[in-house]
């Protein structure tokens, strides 16, 4: 079983950064892909930015140079860097861990992130 464990939310004022972290434990099989999305109030879950056990990263065009997305294979542990946060971005931010030979594929139970003045 494999567990996600998301830390980093907070209220933040517009403008400012935040870094948020996904720490995975238990049977963690490569090569994976680990993401992070989001939802934000009324609206559906949407894709933030990806990254394979490779390094290989995506992005939703969106964020781009603003998000910049990471990982430390040895610590199981990916990282989300966030800049210039808008209100918009306000929304749970879920971390999520694919795991490509099989397709099983596992959620983080999610950190709040408020961008407000």
């Amino acid at each position: 079983q494999v567990r996600l464990v998301e830390s980093g939310g907070d209220l933040v004022q517009p403008g400012g950064s935040l870094r948020l972290s996904c720490a995975a434990s238990g049977s963690i099989f490569s090569p994976n892909v680990m993401g992070w999305y989001r939802q934000a109030p009324g609206k559906e879950r949407e894709l933030v930015a990806t990254v394979t056990s490779r390094g290989m990263t995506k992005y939703v065009d969106s964020m781009k140079g603003r998000f910049t997305i990471s990982r430390d294979n040895a610590e199981n542990t990916v990282y989300l860097e966030m800049n210039s946060l808008k209100p918009e971005d306000t929304a749970v931010y879920y971390c999520r861990l694919t795991t490509i030979l099989d397709g099983m594929e596992y959620w983080g139970k999610g950190t709040l992130v408020t961008v407000s003045s």
